[in-house]
């Protein structure tokens, strides 16, 4: 970087798969790379944040990007898409019936909340009660002690609902693999379009070096997700890399474009974002 250019302002999540992915990168370990001005906030926050166009680049839902592409680019690299880690359906009892019932959510612009309406579609022909929108680590316990009658819940809670004494309903991964043969896509990289293709091009490869130096010395991340892991038990950090890093974060390839494609245009098809134009994941 020369002096006279400005670090990139990112703006991404403080959970172990999003500090793996750019520990690398957001501390000078990356050859001619941009420099980094990094914020971490919740993805329910920079949904909202690239929805008002703030900051440069920003790890949002795939669910946001309908609503976000005119000003924004996808990124090919350094999301977050995955086999076997969908988002949750939890409740009290087995085998519970969710026809009128409450459900709580951690966002409606979420990926995991599009899987969830798709699977209710297909599932649950009277549908859903009430929707009621809360923080994601508030969810386990409203459902345990009886104040929703089921939660939608994401990342670490695969390996902790148990504790909460609480019973998995249903997988939206599993239901939306099994109806589409396609990885799930979560976490998105955006950057904006204003930047320039040489900049947004250069980008996703410092993104994608940055992926392969945590994969090739995994040490090396470890203090940088440890910090910002909110006191995540380390095996559950490291499951949680495990899941969330993965072949897509390198490059989304055919099945990850066909994944996001095909999870947008079937919530399109439910009236549940707008559709996609032709070109829109277009990159640079």
């Amino acid at each position: 970087m020369t002096s006279d250019e400005q670090p990139l302002r990112i703006a991404y999540s403080p959970c172990p798969n999003d500090t793996f992915v750019f520990d690398a990168l957001a501390h000078g370990r990356v050859p001619d790379a941009p420099a980094l001005d990094v914020t971490f906030a919740d993805i329910d926050i920079t949904n909202g944040m690239a929805e008002r166009g703030e900051f440069d680049v920003l790890k949002v839902s795939y669910a946001v990007l309908p609503y976000v592409l005119d000003e924004y680019a996808l990124l090919p690299c350094g999301g977050a898409l995955g086999r076997g880690c969908g988002p949750l359906v939890l409740t009290r009892e087995p085998d519970a019936d969710l026809t009128g019932r409450t459900v709580a959510v951690p966002s409606e612009r979420s990926t995991a909340y599009l899987l969830f309406r798709l699977w209710t579609a297909d599932t649950l022909p009277s549908g859903v009660g009430e929707i009621v929108v809360m923080p994601f680590h508030e969810i386990m316990p409203a459902v345990r002690d009886g104040k929703v009658d089921a939660g939608l819940v994401i990342h670490e809670a695969r390996f902790t609902y148990r504790n909460y004494g609480l019973h998995k309903l249903a997988d939206m991964g599993e239901h939306w693999e099994a109806t589409t043969g396609l990885p799930i896509p979560l976490g998105a990289i955006i950057a904006k379009r204003s930047l320039g293709a040489n900049t947004l091009t250069g980008l996703a490869g410092s993104i994608r070096t940055s992926v392969r130096a945590a994969w090739d010395d995994p040490e090396t991340s470890r203090p940088y997700v440890l910090e910002h892991a909110q006191e995540m038990d380390p095996t559950v950090a490291d499951q949680h890399i495990g899941l969330y890093v993965n072949e897509f974060t390198d490059a989304l390839g055919e099945d990850g474009y066909a994944a996001v494609r095909g999870l947008l245009t079937r919530a399109a098809a439910e009236g549940l974002v707008p559709p996609l134009g032709p070109n829109a994941l277009a990159f640079p």
